[in-house]
């Protein structure tokens, strides 16, 4: 019987111990303290796992005795693992927090345009952001210029202006170009006359970052920005040298070359990158007009940083384009011209900025920091019988002041704007001069009053020589309801001094267009705002699903008009009324290991609204659908196909645009030092000469109607990548 009865109180014994032996924990965010729901937390070389509740909480029951290793995860977030010896003493749950990975996610990217340089996902204030690999992504796509890269973002639409020169224009939310405002490190460098080739000029290849506001922004850069703004972030120098180059050629017989340089040392630090860019005319419809014109481009853009001390650094810099650009009657450009092969549109630029940036830390909590920038611009604009050019010169200079607490971060700071253009004179019109000076204010504060609740309110008030004073508050919300869910809410208001310089006016090449009457026009302003859902949870181990639903709206008051006039000139007029732009974007992301797909989709209704009438503005698909599905291992292959779709759009003679497609397939093979891509863009060919006309009249004179499909067709392009 005591041979029975003792291995029978043992196994009891083993099998109560065993049962009681439960782990109990609570994961949280090691920054925020937020709980984590959806965690994992598994048992090593078992099966044995179970995920964390709202709470946070998950609890492990029946785990056997001794050291025991238990590993937890979450998605976006490093893998944790934890010895703990069973049975435990505590009975009350462990605290387990988890850091998230550095740079993985898009909430790790510090963002520099609402100037607190927050993570993308503390921010108030809805930004989207372009990084890293996707950056790289959309580089090998078009090397050459950034225009594609906007143009494939949701609620991004590039417009064209020129059939034959590729001249466009930045639209947000269907709202025109002129509402944008590009910058490049926090500069405003490409606005005014400047603007007209921008996107054209702005080589990727230096760019660590892209960060895109929709929405008034007003409030923290000025006039200009109603729709949005665009902040393009350069590379900056580290400890570690990075010598890279960049050779790509297309079946249009283009080629790029480009060669960035940085390196840091104890008290100097450098960043060198350099381009240069060739187009040859392209005319894949064989209509005898350039679909791509005949250029030539070269870039330098030094930069030096001087770290005075471990508190103060110093930083100097200079962009610098020439390009000369012809498009128009393929003969004509090949030097085989006659009297009905005559037509041109020439483009000649030098552009010249410089920037001075100065940050002292002055201690753990506050900081100060100036910008200054002088930007030298000559463009010329040539048809026959015709030529428009003029030298824009502008400056920018801001000191800011910023400070940090425990809870609430301040900044404030002051702003000098000025801005001249001088037109050549070669005839008898009247010339489309002006000279403003803009001084201005600001103050911004980012508020957590919980762990969940984040408020940013800001208010600018700006003086414009000859339109007066304009004051700009604004507000934004975020609420992150637990790590999975957080709503974004805000507005503010807006402006927008009136120059010519337009998407309306460029499409004309600025010919027979009046100087603006500063008597009888007044700023446009604007007032708008967005309700942001964002959402994100782990499938499985292998598999995450997010979606992002932006709604919009934006008014614009007293709108610029161009209309002709009786005697064959064009006036810009303000008609009573508004325009208004508002809709609904969604992005959806779902992952399964190597694989991501990504879904876009933008609905823009954009309508003018004059003397009680209602009408649809010009140029904009209602409907837009963006659709990317990218294979990736890690530093050895990308395989990206895509898929857009544009519903058709109401042009300016009233005419109706068809929808359309457009299909792309890039590939890159990566090794330790170098890669190579090839790109298939729009291989389906779509091209809107296919389908509709693009210009009236003969090829001698050509009338040009709108452009709102592509005009280049199928182009391949591909190249080879180093870096050293």
């Amino acid at each position: 019987m005591k041979n029975f009865i003792l291995p029978l109180l043992a196994i009891i014994y083993t099998s109560l111990a065993f049962g009681q032996n439960t782990f109990k924990a609570i994961i949280k965010d090691s920054e925020s303290k937020e709980v984590l729901f959806g965690a994992t937390a598994i048992l090593h070389g078992t099966t044995i796992g179970t995920s964390a509740d709202q709470n946070g909480f998950i609890e492990i029951k029946n785990i056997p005795n001794g050291k025991q290793i238990i590993i937890f995860g979450y998605i976006g977030y490093q893998e944790k693992t934890s010895i703990f010896n069973f049975p435990l003493t505590q009975t009350e749950p462990t605290e387990i927090f988890l850091s998230t990975h550095e740079g993985e996610e898009l909430e790790q990217v510090v963002i520099s345009a609402t100037r607190s340089r927050r993570a993308i996902g503390n921010i108030p204030t809805r930004i989207e952001a372009i990084s890293g690999e996707e950056l790289e992504e959309k580089g090998n796509m078009k090397p050459g210029d950034i225009r594609m890269m906007l143009n494939e973002s949701t609620g991004i639409q590039t417009q064209q202006t020129s059939a034959t020169s590729y001249n466009s224009s930045i639209r947000i939310q269907g709202l025109d170009g002129k509402y944008t405002q590009i910058l490049k490190d926090g500069y405003p460098l490409y606005s005014g006359f400047s603007g007209g080739l921008s996107l054209l000029q702005i080589v990727p290849l230096d760019l660590k970052q892209v960060e895109v506001i929709k929405g008034a922004s007003s409030t923290l850069y000025g006039e200009g920005a109603i729709a949005g703004l665009v902040n393009l972030v350069s590379k900056i120098p580290k400890e570690e040298k990075e010598l890279s180059f960049m050779l790509n050629g297309t079946s249009a017989l283009g080629l790029d070359a480009s060669a960035f340089y940085s390196k840091k040392n104890d008290k100097v630090g450098a960043t060198i990158f350099a381009s240069y860019n060739v187009g040859t005319p392209y005319d894949p419809a064989n209509i005898g007009l350039t679909a791509i014109p005949k250029f030539t481009r070269f870039t330098i853009n030094p930069k030096l940083f001087v770290y005075l001390n471990d508190k103060t650094t110093l930083n100097i810099g200079l962009n610098s384009t020439i390009e000369d650009r012809i498009g128009g009657d393929i003969k004509y450009i090949e030097n085989k011209g006659y009297n009905t092969h005559s037509y041109f549109e020439k483009n000649k630029t030098n552009r010249y900025s410089t920037q001075l940036g100065l940050d002292h830390i002055i201690n753990d909590k506050s900081n100060l920091s100036f910008k200054n920038s002088v930007s030298y611009y000559d463009r010329s604009i040539e048809i026959p019988n015709y030529k428009f050019s003029g030298i824009q010169i502008s400056s920018f200079s801001e000191a800011t002041y910023s400070l940090k607490g425990e809870n609430s971060e301040w900044v404030t700071g002051l702003n000098l704007w000025t801005d001249k253009f001088n037109q050549n004179k070669f005839d008898t019109s009247k010339v489309v001069d002006y000279n403003y000076t803009t001084i201005g204010g600001f103050v911004q504060n980012t508020w957590n009053l919980t762990r969940k609740f984040a408020l940013e309110t800001g208010f600018r008030g700006d003086y414009q020589n000859k339109y007066g004073f304009f004051a700009l508050p604004r507000v934004s919300s975020l609420l992150k309801v637990n790590p999975k869910l957080s709503f974004r809410l805000g507005g503010g208001l807006g402006y927008k001094t009136p120059t010519i310089f337009t998407e309306d006016a460029e499409r004309i090449q600025f010919r027979n267009v009046l100087p603006i009457d500063i008597s009888k026009t007044k700023a446009e302003q604007s007032i708008g705002g967005n309700f942001d859902i964002n959402y994100k949870t782990s499938l499985s181990d292998k598999m995450s699903f997010s979606i992002n639903m932006l709604l919009f709206y934006t008014q614009v008051k007293d709108p610029l008009i161009l209309t002709s006039t009786t005697t064959n000139l064009y006036e810009f007029q303000q008609p009573n009324g508004y325009i208004d732009t508002q809709g609904i974007e969604t992005n959806v992301k779902l992952s399964y290991g190597d694989l991501k797909l990504f879904i876009g989709y933008t609905l823009a209704d954009v309508e003018e609204h004059y003397n009680g009438n209602s009408t649809t503005f010009p140029l904009v698909a209602k409907h837009r659908l963006n659709n990317v599905l990218m294979y990736e291992i890690e530093d050895k292959l990308k395989i990206g196909l895509e898929a857009y779709y544009f519903s058709p759009q109401e042009l300016n003679d009233a005419a109706i645009g068809k929808e359309y497609w457009l299909f792309g397939l890039m590939v890159e093979k990566i090794w330790d030092k170098f890669s190579v891509f090839i790109n298939f863009e729009n291989f389906g060919n779509t091209r809107q000469t296919k389908f509709d006309t693009i210009y009236t009249g003969s090829i001698t004179n050509p009338t040009f109607r709108d452009i709102y499909a592509p005009v280049d067709g199928f182009v391949v392009n591909g190249g080879l990548k180093i870096k050293l």
